[in-house]
């Protein structure tokens, strides 16, 4: 079963535990977002602490193959975004003694 983790859950989220108004909720959550993708943008690797590091990643065009028709197209060059996990994000999600 999968279960979304939307925007609004983590402004709410926010409202409920630092008690912020909403609208301050939306904005903090905004600019935290913004410095992330700007920095990634800009230096192409965001580190934080005790959670992973987001790495902006050139992958090369390359010849790919529908599977269904069996045709051949070129995938385009493109950046992707990889995400590593720190070894406590790896160990608290491990382990028994979690919330």
């Amino acid at each position: 079963m999968r279960i979304n983790l939307t925007k609004k859950d983590i402004i709410n989220s926010i409202y409920m535990q630092i008690g912020y108004t909403k609208s301050v909720s939306e904005n903090l959550l905004d600019d935290l977002l913004s410095i992330i993708l700007n920095e990634l943008i800009s230096k192409k690797k965001v580190k934080i602490p005790k959670f992973g590091t987001f790495i902006l990643r050139n992958k090369k065009s390359r010849m790919g193959r529908n599977p269904k028709t069996r045709e051949e197209k070129v995938i385009s060059e493109r950046n992707v975004i990889l995400f590593k996990a720190s070894k406590e994000l790896k160990n608290y999600i491990n382990s028994n003694d979690r919330k």
